[in-house]
Parts: structure tokens; C-alpha cells; sequence
């Protein structure tokens, strides 16, 4: 998708990290864990979008217990460099641009994936919210109504997941269940409605309620 632009995939996965979770501060070795990344060629990066003012080193304190004993001042050190935190610049001039970007980014990553469920199943309703629109603590990232093999979809999930570096939280319901649940005004079913979301297949050409 977009690394043809970026350079490479490692870079998307960063910024993908960084943009949608403007608030967040990340170190290198947490970052190569959680996006399944080679150490060095995330520190290139992090270099790089730093160099570029995409990226900042942040202030970030945290209290760290020392030995009885310990070199303080050598511990501070080893704990500086071993966690050096980095956060997203909002004020770079294309931050709203290059954000956008990622969000569109991942509506075409979530099409593919649409693709490949209809060569499996005939969904009715698949709609994108959570990480997908930048919602982070939501209660669910994709809400899938199909009768579909849990096992294929398991693999497509996480092929969707390695696409995008990191965890999906999906809702899978058969259609009898979701007509139930929308016919007794279900709390959950109703916030996905009403909150930002991105509908991808709509059987049914229901009207959804679009957020303030």
C-alpha cells in the first residue's frame, strides 16, 4: 500500500504507531516488540522521522527502584539509553496531512481484507471502527455479520494484523443474532452506530446515525 510512498513497510508501521496514538510515548525495543520489528532498522527509522520533525524526543519521567548499593549516576545513564522515548510532533506542518493519509491507508488495508472474506463467505455487514478511525479504547475494532468458517477467519484476521503491526478486536455475530440485538436497541451495536466508523458492506442499506 502506502510503504510505496514511505519507503518501506517499516516506516509505515511506525508512523501508523505514532499518528494514531498522538498522545503516546514509545521507546525503541518496545516498538520492534510490539510491531515485530528488527531493532536496527527501527532505530533507522526513528532516526530518520526525527531528523525529518515528524518525531521528538520526549520528556518522559518515570521512578525507577535502584539497588541499595547501585552506581546511581550509571544507572540514570544505562536507563536513559536503553529507554530514550520518542512522541509524535503535532505541531510538524504536514501532521494532519500525513495522519489522513495513514486513515485512508487502513480503510484500503480493511478493503483487502473485504476482498478476501467474500472469497470465503457472503458477508452482510462489515464495519470498521476502533483503531481503524483513530478511536483508540473502543470497544471493538470491526464488527462482521456473516455465517463464515471461524478457522479462515482467523487466518484472514491475522493476516489483517501483521498488515497493520498490531492487535484487532473484532465482533463476530450470524444474522439472527445482530437482528436481535438491534431489535432490543443493543448498548453495544447502538455505539458502534452512533460513533465514527467506516461501513464497508451494508447487505441491508441500513442508516446509520453519523457522529457530532
Amino acid at each position: 500500500m502506502i510503504e510505496g510512498f514511505f519507503g518501506s513497510k517499516t516506516r509505515v508501521k511506525i508512523l501508523r504507531r505514532f499518528l494514531l496514538n498522538a498522545e503516546e510515548k514509545y521507546y525503541l525495543r518496545q516498538l520492534a516488540r510490539d510491531l515485530v520489528l528488527q531493532v536496527n532498522s527501527v532505530r533507522r527509522e526513528l532516526k530518520h522521522l526525527e531528523s525529518c520533525g515528524l518525531l521528538v524526543l520526549a520528556d518522559y519521567h518515570h521512578s525507577t527502584l535502584l539497588p541499595a548499593k547501585s552506581n546511581i549516576e550509571g544507572d540514570k545513564k544505562a536507563a536513559s539509553s536503553d529507554k530514550k522515548y520518542y512522541e509524535v510532533n503535532k505541531d510538524f506542518i504536514l501532521f494532519a496531512e500525513i495522519k489522513a493519509l495513514i486513515l485512508k491507508d487502513q480503510t484500503m488495508v480493511g478493503q483487502n481484507f473485504l476482498d478476501d472474506l467474500q472469497e470465503i463467505c457472503t458477508p452482510q455487514l462489515l464495519i470498521l471502527t476502533g483503531i481503524f478511525v483513530a478511536h483508540n479504547n473502543f470497544p471493538t475494532d470491526m464488527l462482521l455479520v456473516a455465517n463464515v468458517p471461524k478457522v479462515k477467519l482467523l487466518g484472514l484476521i491475522k493476516k489483517l494484523e501483521g498488515e497493520l503491526g498490531r492487535e484487532i478486536n473484532y465482533t463476530l455475530m450470524d444474522e439472527a443474532e445482530f437482528k436481535f440485538r438491534k431489535e432490543i436497541v443493543d448498548v453495544f451495536l447502538n455505539k458502534i452506530f452512533e460513533s465514527k466508523k467506516v461501513v464497508l458492506i451494508n447487505a441491508w442499506d441500513l442508516v446509520f446515525t453519523e457522529p457530532k
